[in-house]
């Protein structure tokens, strides 16, 4: 169940295994003294490739020995150093979790990590059982004879977290923000966009072919008779969903998100649908007020669903969304089955799809499902390891230099006028920031577990779902954490005006308290200004600070923006990541703005540090000064490669851009960046004709 929209800094196809990265890339158990001038030279200048002009490619020149030395693990689709700080915290949960499991402590708290991780990697007892654990609810598809029967199952079904139909979500009301309610929105596609089910071409046929082949053999696996010809009406009927659903770059502006309804109304959307069913699987009564997304799609869907008029293709189409529901709910329960299931969505999604070339590890996916079931108890052995001296106060510290710098910069926009460049400072002063944990840990003991895996991942799913649930109409909790603390990420939540940095990307190479300033500030720093300006971006900006979606820009202001930002997009569209496979300029819109002020702010930030403090002027890496450490820092963070295939399927799903343009878009458009290196007008990381925001 989605709960809230929030921006991030990345999101990465997988989350990382072990490999070897080098000593450049693998961040240390903690609390290590600085390094020695030699030794954090050596580690710099390692991954850099420094016959490349910083001019002409900069992302090159800070990652190119790096992206020569280092091979994509097999079991991985994308690796970078982001992957490498999250293979070492989950190395380090792996850890603790495995003593919970070797201790049998009487703790509930352990007991319950113990429980659920060891039933994850009992694979002999997970391969006894093959697909038996999945009756009870294929039973339950199979009954469905009309629409109020489909309408429960699929409340049954969303309550165990399979996204059939349209995804449904609690979460911040758009007008007041500080009341969750419901949120509808299009869903219910296996392929990750509409994309791949309407593109033409020899290519695009292949792989739907090829999809098409997998759900057949899925459902044969589950008992499903004639599979090959059931697999094609479902095919058909997800292609249908496709087309009623929005491109995802046009439901980017939350005022298009934004369409709140009552019951009656969402009867009126959705005829033949019989909602009050739906919610009283799920648990409650109707909802006073549901927000819908598009509303379009919603319409489409019940017509899909329910729609056709004649007796005869009633119970044809009824079959068909049967099949559909069985085909779902075997896709979200294969990973927690046995070997055939495991195989086989890896041999589709993994390696077909996105080029990986060999099966995650169980550890590693054990590790991964832990930390999304009991992330918050998991996540206190963690921070009382990996998260402890001063580390909270520099990081907090920074985040306010990193606010002083975007406030400074503020007065320079001439294009804001007088009022809303106010207005913009307000918000910024109520922006709230997360550092490192939750100050209340999150109490799962009302989930209750079994001895078996799938039966764990669904106790797992309705407690967040019925967790979730609860809320609606109840004020929110301005409290709660949308990710764990070991995640190797960060985010801005427009709803609640927050920042939140948790403590797995407060380490190395982003961020340690005893590395040089121009390190953390390129670092962490650009992270920080990153989010900061997720409040400002194309979607972030249409938020107040009390986090009301309401306009309270200036009407010019409003269009020298969409000016300026319109010039980011079509300079992101000419971004090629593969041969006929460019960036899309208005779905990465928001990150690349969010990278632009970012990294202006984080540089900022940093000379107002060093003009403060005299040891800052004593260059910390050889063949550097500390200004052009800052830009290597932050280009070194995202040393990144990926396959062929997964390039193309983040170029259509992903809102972050490659890793490459991620470095040279912001810089080539960065004057700082072109005084540090002596970079001349017309060379390729200083081009002529140039962008700016904020």
């Amino acid at each position: 169940m989605s709960r809230v929209v929030v921006s991030t800094i990345g999101a990465p196809l997988a989350v990382a295994i072990a490999c070897n990265p080098g000593p450049t890339s693998t961040p240390p158990e903690g609390g290590d003294p600085l390094l020695e001038s030699s030794e954090l030279s050596a580690q710099v200048h390692a991954v850099m490739d420094e016959k490349v002009d910083p001019c002409v490619d900069f992302f090159q020149f800070a990652c190119g020995q790096w992206l020569d030395e280092t091979e994509i693990p097999g079991h991985e689709s994308r690796y970078g150093r982001f992957n490498a700080l999250r293979e070492h915290n989950e190395a380090a949960l792996h850890a603790l979790l495995d003593s919970a499991v070797a201790e049998a402590s009487p703790d509930p708290e352990t007991a319950q990590l113990a429980a659920f991780y060891g039933a994850c990697m009992d694979e002999p007892a997970i391969e006894v059982l093959g697909a038996k654990p999945l009756a009870s609810l294929l039973a339950s598809v199979d009954e469905v004879s009309d629409p109020a029967s489909l309408m429960r199952v699929v409340g049954q079904l969303h309550r165990e977290g399979v996204p059939v139909l349209f995804d449904f979500g609690v979460g911040a009301d758009y007008d007041q923000p500080d009341i969750n309610i419901v949120h509808l929105s299009q869903g219910g596609l296996g392929l990750p966009d509409r994309d791949y089910y309407l593109r033409p071409g020899p290519e695009a046929d292949a792989l739907r072919k090829a999809y098409t082949e997998h759900i057949a053999t899925m459902l044969a696996l589950s008992g499903t008779e004639d599979a090959p010809a059931v697999a094609t009406q479902v095919v058909a009927f997800e292609r249908q969903l496709a087309e009623a659903s929005t491109p995802r770059e046009q439901l980017r502006d939350p005022n298009k998100r934004h369409n709140e309804v009552d019951t009656d109304g969402l009867a009126g959307l959705t005829p033949g649908l019989p909602w009050p069913a739906y919610f009283e699987a799920v648990g409650a009564a109707t909802p006073g007020v549901l927000n819908v997304s598009p509303e379009s799609f919603m319409s489409a869907m019940a017509e899909i669903t329910v729609g056709p008029s004649a007796k005869a293709q009633r119970a044809e189409r009824l079959q068909t969304v049967k099949a559909y529901l069985r085909w779902q709910l075997v896709n979200s329960a294969a990973p927690y089955l046995s070997a055939a299931f495991v195989e086989a969505e890896f041999r589709f999604f993994d390696k077909r799809l996105r080029g990986q070339s060999e099966p995650t590890p169980r550890w590693q996916r054990c590790v991964e499902v832990t930390d999304h079931a009991l992330g918050e108890t998991l996540a206190q052995g963690f921070v009382a390891q990996h998260f402890a001296g001063d580390s909270k106060e520099i990081a907090l510290s920074m985040i306010h230099a990193i606010e002083e710098a975007f406030a400074a910069g503020l007065p320079g926009l001439s294009w804001m006028n007088d009022a809303t460049r106010t207005r913009a400072l307000e918000k910024m002063h109520a922006v709230v920031n997360k550092i490192g944990f939750p100050d209340r840990w999150r109490d799962y003991s009302a989930m209750q577990l079994g001895g078996q895996h799938l039966e764990n991942i669904r106790a797992a799913r309705r407690f967040e779902f019925d967790r979730g649930f609860a809320e609606i109409g109840q004020p929110v909790d301005k409290q709660e954490w949308h990710m764990t603390p070991p995640t190797v990420n960060a985010y801005y939540n427009p709803s609640n005006n927050e920042m939140v940095f948790p403590a797995g990307i407060l380490q190395r190479p982003f961020f340690d308290a005893d590395y040089p300033m121009a390190m953390n500030f390129g670092g962490i720093g650009m992270v920080m200004g990153h989010e900061l300006t997720h409040g400002f971006d194309d979607q972030g900006r249409k938020y107040d600070g009390a986090g009301r979606l309401t306009e309270w820009w200036d009407a010019s202001s409003v269009a020298k923006f969409e000016e300026r930002a319109q010039c980011v997009s079509e300079l992101y569209d000419t971004y090629e990541v593969q041969p006929g496979v460019n960036l899309n300029g208005k779905l990465t819109l928001g990150e690349n703005i969010a990278d632009f002020g970012g990294i202006k702010d984080a540089f900022r930030a940093w000379r107002a540090y060093a003009e403060a403090n005299a040891e800052a002027a004593s260059p910390a890496v050889d063949a550097l000064n500390n200004d052009q450490l800052f830009f290597v820092a932050f280009g070194q963070i995202w040393c990144s490669k990926a396959t062929p295939e997964a390039e193309r399927v983040l170029a259509l799903t992903d809102p972050h851009s490659h890793a490459r343009y991620r470095v040279n878009g912001p810089l080539s458009n960065l004057p700082e960046f072109w005084e540090t290196f002596s970079c001349e007008p017309g060379e390729p990381m200083r081009p002529v004709n140039t962008c700016e925001v904020w």
